[in-house]
């Protein structure tokens, strides 16, 4: 089984949203045991438009290289700062409305910059 190695490839390897979601994971997997600012720096192709919530999939992306940079100490790649990575209107990682808040709370600083609302630990894995 072969892992995405950036975010560039996560993004090449989706074509739908269950696709980018179990890339993502795998490329997490993978950035924990390299922990490499180059895995980060490459500009992902944009997804919106290829499948339903592409957009929040760019997002997602974006917050993702900001956040793991900081982790490992590097510079968040530029291309994760471009207005049009951000969503013009708040997502929620689960659709209750109980949860909103909770979500709007813990959700990462890199994520609430674009919109997205997810839970504390969007980028752990076990």
């Amino acid at each position: 089984m072969r892992r995405p190695r950036s975010l560039a490839e996560v993004a090449t390897w989706s074509d739908s949203r269950s696709a980018f979601s179990f890339q993502i994971a795998d490329f997490l997997d993978q950035f924990y045991l390299e922990r490499r600012a180059e895995m980060l720096s490459e500009e992902p192709e944009r997804l919106a438009g290829r499948f339903e919530e592409g957009d929040v999939a760019d997002a997602y992306l974006a917050a993702t290289g900001v956040s793991l940079a900081r982790l490992i100490g590097a510079s968040p790649p530029a291309w994760a700062w471009q207005e049009s990575r951000k969503l013009r209107r708040p997502w929620f990682a689960s659709p209750g409305r109980a949860i909103r808040a909770t979500l709007i709370a813990e959700s990462p600083a890199p994520f609430r910059e674009r919109n997205l609302f997810v839970s504390e630990n969007a980028l752990s894995r076990a």
